[in-house]
């Protein structure tokens, strides 16, 4: 009897993982979809590319500066 229980607990089981991966290989994207998808990213433009680059270069310029600092900036923005 446990030997039945386990055979059936066990193609449970992999009936379960089955439809799990068809049900998701019906949704997923094919790979036509996947490229237009990254062509259209705004990452995939250069002039949106180069202003990213420029932001992120004055957020970690502001962060080390905040870091070198013995000062609580913090506090400043706080309404008195």
């Amino acid at each position: 009897m446990s030997a039945l229980r386990s055979i059936l607990a066990s193609s449970a089981l992999v009936a379960f993982v089955g439809l799990g991966y068809g049900m998701w290989s019906m949704i997923a994207p094919g790979e036509e979809r996947r490229r237009e998808l990254v062509k259209n990213l705004p990452e995939s433009n250069p002039m949106r590319m180069e202003e990213t680059r420029k932001r992120n270069a004055l957020v970690m310029q502001a962060l080390k500066e905040a870091a070198e600092t013995d000062d609580n900036i913090a506090r400043g923005l706080r309404s008195k």
